[in-house]
């Protein structure tokens, strides 16, 4: 299999599988393909062995089905494209060597890939993040292709270094770090802040990467230029975060 990742902005991967290659994906996640290629959607795939692992994929973020795309009757072409910008960061997956990936970050990946719920810590660590994100693990013996909004930053912490993220701009992380989640600190940070009221905390060892874009931040910049319900719905929803929230719900609805 030959591999390019095409652009910077919203770059495109583009894979040449030859026979006995299989990528897999969620369904309707491709670009374009060369006219040999076989899709075959299925819900046994990506680790799941039955219906209960492909409804734990699906609520980590993955799909209830997956896609695999085989080549027929020599080599063909195969491309993904990112959903917004930003970048994709292909990863080399490993028993022992897995990674915690935020929840829309799996682009695709090689036969042996395993997609599971990834509560690193705890249920509330996943499920009540600053920005309403579950973490995917990413697992299995495969390679994979993660991803992720705007600029990438990475990290490599030392085995009890700590850093402190807001929970929409992790990416992706080696699963030897430990990950929870904490609440900021400072009566006033809590009820006048924008920032939400909790903090992503990893400690190496291990690496990271975070994301500079998030899909909240986005539809937040989008806002203006939506039909005045889809606005109140995202901020509903968290987009603007704290106190802030409260107060723009309060414009609209004057």
């Amino acid at each position: 299999m030959k591999v390019q990742i095409i652009g910077q902005t919203l770059p495109v991967l583009e894979a040449v599988l030859e026979s006995g290659d299989m990528l897999i994906a969620e369904p309707g996640e491709f670009s374009w393909m060369s006219s040999n290629i076989q899709m075959n959607t299925t819900t046994l795939t990506a680790g799941a062995k039955g219906l209960f692992g492909a409804l734990a994929r699906a609520v980590s973020g993955g799909g209830l089905f997956m896609t695999e795309y085989t080549p027929q009757g020599g080599s063909g072409t195969v491309a993904f494209s990112a959903r917004i910008p930003g970048g994709i960061v292909p990863v080399d997956v490993q028993p022992g060597h897995g990674y915690m990936i935020h929840r829309h970050g799996f682009l695709c990946a090689t036969q042996g890939v395993e997609l599971s719920i990834g509560f690193q810590q705890s249920l509330g660590a996943g499920v009540f993040g600053g920005s309403g994100f579950i973490l995917q693990k990413l697992g299995g013996t495969c390679q994979a292709w993660v991803e992720l909004g705007g600029e990438i930053v990475t990290y490599d912490l030392q085995a009890g270094q700590e850093m402190q993220v807001h929970p929409g701009h992790v990416g992706m992380f080696e699963e030897s770090v430990k990950f929870d989640i904490t609440t900021i600190r400072g009566i006033k940070n809590l009820v006048f802040g924008a920032d939400g009221i909790f903090v992503a905390r990893l400690t190496g060892p291990g690496k990271i990467w975070l994301q500079s874009l998030t899909l909240p931040n986005l539809a937040h910049a989008l806002s203006p230029y939506l039909p005045k319900e889809q606005v109140r719905s995202e901020v509903a929803g968290g987009v603007a975060g704290g106190i802030a929230g409260s107060v723009l719900r309060g414009i609209m609805d004057s």
